[in-house]
């Protein structure tokens, strides 16, 4: 395929020129020996696929490298041994992800509540576990940016009663798209300034009425700043998706995020539009700013 023949390519939102394509080509036929990561190291600091805090995009750069490969693009070197593409990440079972001792009231019944952003290998393994145990989508190696808390009772067992995690914003998404009114060239530019809320768990023995609410806004307080700290971008609106079999965005619409409308159902990861109406979720908004939409819109 010639380069004028190709079909027009996004990084992150970013249109790929030819020039750029071309690079990565001359890179893979250069260096036939790096595997699939270190070409995205690669690559993202040969083209500055950076993150505004300096971070290399390693992550979509893979996935973007797989998506040119799928349309005979580029040819990627073999994977090299290891666990299967697809597989589930496997997480350890310890004794500190076992069932608790049930918690029941009222939020007035119970100490403050702690928001704390996961920072070490230990908290991260505990917060893999319990999600990987007690949530219904498990533990999934997050795309691209992320943030993950444990949320404590401020008691002096420091008592756990959740996770959270927020992650990049899906690329598109009709319902939140609409919503915003935005045009292509607007999503591209301002995209990175939405953040998903990508998992939240409720412990199971934890059954305090309002906790759920009242973990939702203060997080959404917080967030904004940990990001800019994290990343060096303040973003603007949150979103989520709730699946209607199992829940009805009840603690959602409590702490005052809106419902915008529904997905198809294909998830990030469907390239060739096979799973249409497979599973629709509803999808929520949190503005962090009343002028959320109109930055969304602007030119710069």
């Amino acid at each position: 395929m010639h380069l004028t023949d190709r079909p027009q390519l996004h990084f992150c939102g970013n249109e790929v020129t030819s020039e750029e394509l071309s690079i990565i080509q001359q890179v893979i036929e250069r260096y036939p020996r790096l595997s699939r990561t270190e070409l995205s190291n690669t690559l993202c600091e040969l083209l500055d696929w950076s993150r505004p805090n300096g971070k290399l995009k390693t992550m979509e750069c893979r996935q973007f490298l797989e998506t040119l490969e799928t349309r005979s693009l580029i040819q990627l070197p073999q994977l090299r041994c290891g666990r299967p593409r697809g597989s589930k990440t496997r997480v350890a079972r310890t004794t500190n992800g076992e069932l608790g001792e049930p918690l029941e009231g009222s939020l007035g019944d119970f100490p403050s509540i702690s928001i704390r952003l996961v920072t070490t290998a230990e908290e991260r393994a505990l917060w893999r576990e319990l999600v990987d145990r007690h949530h219904y989508l498990g533990h999934r190696v997050p795309f691209g940016a992320h943030l993950r808390y444990l949320i404590r009772l401020d008691d002096p067992n420091q008592t756990l009663v959740g996770c959270l995690q927020y992650s990049s914003s899906a690329w598109r998404m009709q319902a939140r798209d609409a919503w915003i009114g935005w045009d292509e060239e607007q999503r591209k530019r301002h995209l990175q300034r939405i953040v998903s809320n990508s998992r939240f768990l409720i412990l199971p023995w934890v059954h305090i009425r309002y906790l759920a609410s009242h973990v939702l806004s203060r997080a959404a307080r917080q967030l904004p700043q940990d990001w800019v700290d994290r990343y060096g971008l303040t973003p603007w609106l949150l979103e989520t998706l709730v699946d209607p079999a199992r829940f009805d965005g009840t603690c959602y619409r409590a702490a005052n995020w809106v419902e915008v409308g529904t997905t198809t159902g294909r998830g990030r990861q469907d390239r060739h539009h096979q799973r249409h109406g497979a599973r629709p979720k509803t999808v929520w908004l949190y503005p962090l700013r009343r002028d959320a939409r109109r930055r969304l819109c602007q030119a710069n």
